[in-house]
């Protein structure tokens, strides 16, 4: 009798394991709700230490900023500074001659303005017919406009000084000469007001005509 031939039988596959096939429901919305969370926290550092968004209200600074314009400003230009408090915690650079600053308002600590710089601590600031001069030279450069004032019972400072700079602080005005509250009205810019400097437009949009203005997008600020 010839031997019966052995019959090869295969081991049944392991059934994977349930991870294996699928995740788990509360794994996906745990892993989501950490991504939101790091995104989240990721955002607010940076919006207190390096870059945040600020929105242009009036015609001051026309006709380098326009009302609609939307801007970035670098938190770190002039030190880098605590929350709430604005109190520098390490110092990265000084504000110079023709920046574009953004500053909590000495008069309602509520409200941020943006303006330019004009007088450096130690300047002494005139204007003579609407002519800025520092240190009795002439500084206009290609800034200021006088357009004549929008209000007609707005006093325009078209002669104003001299007048010097104390230490740690910032003579600031609009680049709309005739249209702007800035140092020649309510005094100086201390130092532990600034914000920032006012580095690109992100966004523009007439409100108007509700159109937005392509041309002004991602635009560089001098």
């Amino acid at each position: 009798m010839k031997p019966k031939k052995e019959q090869k039988t295969e081991k049944p596959k392991a059934a994977p394991e349930p991870d294996e096939q699928f995740e788990k429901p509360r794994g996906i919305i745990r892993e989501n709700l950490e991504a939101l969370l790091i995104a989240l926290l990721l955002a607010l550092f940076i919006r207190a230490f390096l870059v945040a968004p600020f929105k242009i209200p009036s015609g001051s600074m026309e006709d380098t900023l326009l009302i609609g314009d939307q801007i970035f400003v670098s938190k770190f230009s002039y030190g880098v500074r605590l929350p709430f408090s604005n109190k520098v915690l390490i110092p990265t650079g000084e504000p110079d001659h023709g920046d574009i600053i953004v500053f909590i308002f000495p008069l309602n600590r509520k409200l941020d303005y943006v303006k330019r710089v004009i007088g450096l601590p130690g300047d002494e600031v005139q204007v003579h017919q609407g002519i800025v001069y520092i240190n009795k030279k002439r500084y206009e450069k290609q800034w200021g406009i006088l357009k004549g004032p929008e209000n007609p019972g707005m006093p325009q400072f078209r002669d104003f000084g001299p007048i010097t700079v104390p230490e740690n602080c910032l003579f600031a005005m609009g680049d709309n000469r005739d249209n702007s509250s800035d140092s020649r009205y309510w005094g100086f810019v201390p130092y532990e007001n600034l914000r920032g400097r006012a580095f690109m437009i992100y966004y523009s949009k007439d409100k108007s005509i509700f159109d937005v203005r392509w041309n002004r997008i991602a635009k560089i600020l001098h």
